[in-house]
């Protein structure tokens, strides 16, 4: 293993941390506008519509993450993740102000005002784009293979915290003061990120390239990176699903209050978020990312098989801890699957590699919203997690054989 970079392991944790509140920022505006959906559909406004709506911030970003990551490699990481955050508190702004005046229990909400408040989203989902690849890249840089696995599970906990963050605060302050202090929630994260990484960032230095050579492309001639990319788009299915419609179901099928609810899903997110970390850690221990994520898979689907049998027999009493365990298990394959795309991309193509490897996650999930709502609606919530099952299965032999060793340095 190379040595590592001289810089204080205190400096390193401390951009950890930058990265860790960055992309919670991020999150809390693309995984958190779901939690309108209670708002939106109370409203009368069709479930497969509101989906459409909550997913703009998501589309946003899927339409920029290779851009982002193109950056990165080209001008750094530090200017992304200044950059991008801006970005979204600005567009998070304009949409609080293109609500403003509008309660969230009464009113008529003119169509225009939503088709805005979708640009608007669009517009903020397309600056959380950046912290994807950045804040991964942060630390793949900074930090040694063998506690890589550790810093960038942390790191991915940044989107379960993200969502308990929208799930304990949005749909609440939605419901008592309509949508426009909702969407300042985010606005104000992505801003203090905005400074803190301004102010924390340093870039990681790169071995030089020899004169006259292009780092290689590591897509050409292996089919491992593209096997990691299609297993994590078919393992957000799932995680999608539980995150979008748990409220919701816990609402209206289990008739949960909407504040009980919240605290319910902002529990499982915590779980989601320990279950990152642990897997980060398990795959340093056993020198592989690769062959956790095969268990992974295979645990995804079971525990969504169990959330689908529970929901259609109502028994609430085994559906709610299951819900737990499965959203602590769909997130695992996230940082696993991250850290081996950066490993294996390397310092010249590890930004590209992770935008890509998130705009196939984030145009699965921005597809989970609509097709699934309206797969609910038409059969109900068992039916969606049965079809979210079937499509974690598919995963399971495209995880590539399981490398023995992590890459000294990437």
């Amino acid at each position: 293993m190379t040595a590592v970079t001289p810089i204080s392991a205190t400096r390193r944790w401390s951009m950890l941390a930058l990265g860790v509140f960055a992309q919670t920022a991020s999150a809390v505006i693309v995984n958190g506008t779901p939690f309108l959906l209670p708002a939106l559909t109370d409203r009368g406004m069709p479930l497969a519509t509101a989906g459409l709506l909550v997913s703009m911030p998501t589309v946003g970003l899927v339409c920029t993450l290779i851009a982002w990551g193109y950056a990165v490699d080209r001008w750094g990481e530090r200017a992304a993740l200044v950059i991008g955050p801006a970005l979204t508190c600005a567009a998070a702004i304009a949409a609080a102000a293109a609500m403003a005046g509008y309660s969230a229990t009464g009113g008529h909400v003119p169509a225009s005002r939503y088709v805005l408040l979708g640009a608007l989203l669009f517009l903020a989902g397309l600056g959380a784009a950046s912290t994807n690849g950045a804040s991964g890249r942060v630390i793949v840089g900074w930090f040694p293979a063998d506690q890589r696995g550790l810093a960038m599970g942390i790191r991915q906990t940044a989107q379960p915290l993200g969502v308990a963050v929208g799930a304990l605060t949005i749909p609440a302050v939605a419901a008592a003061h309509g949508f426009s202090l909702a969407i300042l929630i985010p606005a104000v994260m992505a801003g203090i990120a905005t400074v803190g990484c301004l102010l924390g960032i340093t870039d990681p230095p790169r071995p030089a390239a020899a004169a006259g050579t292009r780092p290689a492309n590591p897509y050409r001639g292996d089919s491992t990176l593209w096997r990691i990319h299609a297993v994590s788009v078919l393992l957000v299915v799932p995680q999608y699903t539980v995150w979008t419609f748990a409220l919701l179901w816990l609402h209206r099928d289990v008739h949960l209050s909407l504040a009980v609810a919240g605290a319910v899903v902002t529990g499982t997110q915590i779980l989601g978020a320990a279950g990152r970390i642990g897997a980060g850690a398990w795959s340093d221990r056993v020198g592989s990312r690769l062959r956790p994520l095969r268990t992974v898979a295979i645990a995804a689907v079971f525990s969504m098989a169990g959330l689908a049998l529970t929901a259609w027999s109502h028994w609430w009493w085994a559906a709610l801890p299951i819900l737990a365990l499965a959203s602590m298990i769909t997130v695992a394959d996230n940082g696993l699957a991250f850290t081996a795309v950066a490993e294996i991309a390397g310092p010249y193509w590890s930004g590209r590699g992770l935008g890509i490897q998130n705009t196939g996650q984030n145009l699965a999930g921005a597809a989970v919203a609509p097709v699934f709502g309206a797969l609910i609606t038409a059969a109900g919530f068992p039916s969606a997690y049965l079809a979210a099952t079937l499509v974690a299965i598919a995963a399971i032999p495209l995880v590539p054989l399981a490398r023995t060793r992590v890459p000294a340095a990437a």
